[in-house]
Order: structure tokens, then sequence, then C-alpha cells
């Protein structure tokens, strides 16, 4: 097979020859950006979802169809190291002096960007990593009290009354929210919730890992009531077939039946490794059709790119107690476990373990399903752990 064809994208973010089994959520967040911007009341959508299952390819289709139908949107990450102002400062400054250009919009954008003026001076020196052009002058008593929640609040509500008279919409797109500090997710709620009690046309997508939930209810308790929690698993086996069959057919080749059960077998339909699966099946195979035999030899260099890549750049990140831990649950098996049992594993009393636990799940590597309970955020990664820890050494 030609690997210069090889339809397949497996990559972080890297969007899919086919989007499977997508359509509705796709179609849900569209209906929503549309009624936002006519002044219709919608939530706003959070896309929560483990490692491996496409939110963050998601979130880019969604915001490019967004833009195509003329809603100016913001799409940022929120990192482990920046503060949301930080990060989202520059963006509302690219979408205001947009909405400058705009005749109707233009008074009110610049006197949002004089908001951002006000709102970004106020708050550099609690938030040191603000930087951003100022083009106007701050307004004296606009988003410069110096308190996030009032100010984010103040700013918003500039930037979605610019949006109204243009008749368009702002949409912020933000990925990996569960790093957002919980003071700086309660100001961007309460703002998204004023805005929303005004009829602005201001909203988000977001998304994240399956603690982002509870950290939104703890931020703010009225946050279940503000956001559309969208769970995005693995794909269903009709979606997970077509992801794989639709490209390789597109390139004029095929691949037998037992060949695509045995790709949704290893990679039990998370959208990340049908692509590095279906990649390698296609460099494995002489030539068309691909069969089972091909996806044999392909599984073990598609575990060797996982494990160099996808799984090793979160391994290399912990501490060997934060080791010790994941590979006490690995061995346990794909989870989740009491926390009971995981201390079990290790000998060591449970309040022990507690930092680390707190540590894991901070690094996003780990969530709560349940009170007293653990899972892993990234799949397969028990596999992972007894292949890059095996044996019993590690428990001493």
């Amino acid at each position: 097979m030609d690997p210069i064809k090889n339809p397949f994208a497996p990559g972080a973010g890297a969007p899919p020859p086919e989007l499977a089994g997508r359509d509705a959520l796709l179609e849900t967040v569209r209906i929503a950006l549309a009624r936002i911007r006519i002044g219709r009341a919608a939530k706003s959508v959070l896309l929560i979802g483990l490692r491996g299952v496409g939110k963050t390819v998601l979130l880019d289709r969604m915001c490019e169809a967004a833009e195509s139908e003329g809603i100016h949107t913001i799409r940022i990450e929120a990192p482990e190291s920046r503060s949301l102002p930080g990060i989202l400062a520059p963006q509302l400054r690219l979408a205001l002096l947009r909405l400058s250009r705009n005749d109707r919009a233009k008074d009110l954008a610049t006197r949002g960007l004089r908001a951002l003026a006000g709102f970004a001076k106020s708050l550099k020196v609690k938030y040191g990593d603000i930087e951003v052009g100022l083009d106007y002058e701050p307004e004296a008593g606009l988003a410069d009290n110096g308190d996030l929640e009032h100010d984010l609040q103040a700013l918003l509500e500039t930037v979605g009354r610019a949006a109204q008279r243009a008749e368009t919409a702002l949409a912020i797109f933000i990925d990996e929210l569960q790093y957002v500090k919980e003071d700086e997710l309660a100001a961007l709620i309460t703002a998204l919730h004023r805005a929303a009690q005004q009829q602005l046309p201001v909203t988000m997508v977001g998304a994240g890992l399956p603690q982002l939930p509870g950290l939104m209810g703890s931020a703010k308790s009225y946050a279940e009531r503000l956001f559309d929690f969208s769970r995005i698993g693995p794909l269903p086996p009709d979606a997970a077939r077509l992801a794989i069959i639709k490209p390789i057919n597109a390139e004029g080749a095929d691949i037998t039946a037992d060949a695509v059960g045995m790709i949704l077998a290893k990679t039990q339909g998370y959208a990340y490794f049908l692509q590095e699966w279906g990649k390698h099946a296609w460099d494995a195979a002489l030539a068309s059709p691909i069969t089972s035999r091909d996806v044999d030899r392909a599984s073990a260099s598609a575990i060797a790119t996982l494990d160099e890549s996808f799984f090793r750049v979160r391994f290399d990140r912990l501490t060997p107690s934060e080791k010790r831990y994941l590979r006490a649950m690995a061995e346990l098996g794909p989870g989740p476990h009491r926390t009971g049992d995981i201390s079990d594993v290790l000998s060591k009393a449970s309040t022990s373990l507690g930092p680390t636990r707190s540590s894991l799940i901070a690094k996003g590597m780990i969530w709560s399903p349940l009170h007293g309970d653990t899972d892993f955020t990234v799949p397969l990664f028990d596999e992972f752990m007894r292949r890059i820890m095996p044996g019993d050494a590690w428990k001493h």
C-alpha cells in the first residue's frame, strides 16, 4: 500500500478523514449558537471525556462552522502554567478589532477596547502574564476595579453589546478547561451567566476531562443549570467501522470485516486509537484488501508509537510516587478502583496517599467518577503502565 496515500491522521487534535458518529452533537451546538445570535436562550456547551475521544477535533470543527456562519470566535487552550485573563485578553482584543470594522458596532467595539485596557491594567499586578496591546486609553470605572469576577463580567458585557449591534455573536472556545483555577473559573461562569441574563450574544463551548463538571459546580453552584454537559465517549461500533472503512474506500482500497473487527477490539472505539491503528494497518499491508494478518502485524508498531508519544509524554511528567500510584491502579486493571484497594496494593494508609492522588488529579491523569473511586483519564493507560513498569520492583 502506498504510504503517501495513507488517509489516517493520528495526532493531537489532527482532524480525521472521517468525523464519524458526532453529527448530532455538531448540530446541537450549531443550533445553540444560532439561537444566541438572535437573542434566544441557549446554554453554553461543555464537551466532557477522556483523553483520545476527539474533544479537540470536535471543538475545532465547531469553531470553524461558527466562523463560516459569521459568528465571531475566540479559540484558546488553557495550559497549566497560564492564567485565564492572560490567555483571554489578547483574543478578546482581536475579536473587538474585528467588530470595530463593522460600521454599526464601531462605537461599542471601541468602548470594549477601552474596557479591555482598564481590565488589563487593573489586573496586571495579580496576573503578571497579561500581555495585550492597548489600542485606546481606559475608560474610568469600566472593568478596572481590580476584581476579576467584576471586571470580566463588565468586559464581556461590553463585547456582547458590540456583537449584538453587529447582529452577530461571540463564541469563546476553550480547550483543557479543567486546568483553569477555581477563582478564575468562577469569574468566567459569573460573566457568562450575566450575559445570558441580559440576553447578550456571548457564549462558550468548552472541552475538558471528566472531572470538569465537579470543578464547575465547586466554582459556582448554579453552573449545572448554565451549561449543557455533553459526554463524549468511544465511538459506537457502526461509527467506528465507518471511521476505518470510509477513508480506505475513498483511496480505492478495501479492508476485510475481520480486520475491521480486530481494530475495533484493539482500540475499544476511541477516536485517536482508531486513527493510529488505521495508519499502521495501511502501512503494514502489501496490497488491498487489508487483512486481519496485516492488523496483527500493525498492532506492535501502533502500540510502540503510542508508548513513545501518547502515553510517554504523560508518564514523563510524573514523580516516582505518582508513577507507583498509577502502577498500583494498573495492577488492579482498567478501573475504576476503590481508593482503599489502591492503598492495599501499595501497603500504605489511604490518608498518606491523599497528596499523591490530589496531584494526579490536578495533572489530569486520574479522576473520581464516584466518591471513593479513582479511574484513569487516559484510555488503555493501565496496559501501558504494566509494560513500562513490569514485574514487582516498583512496589519497593
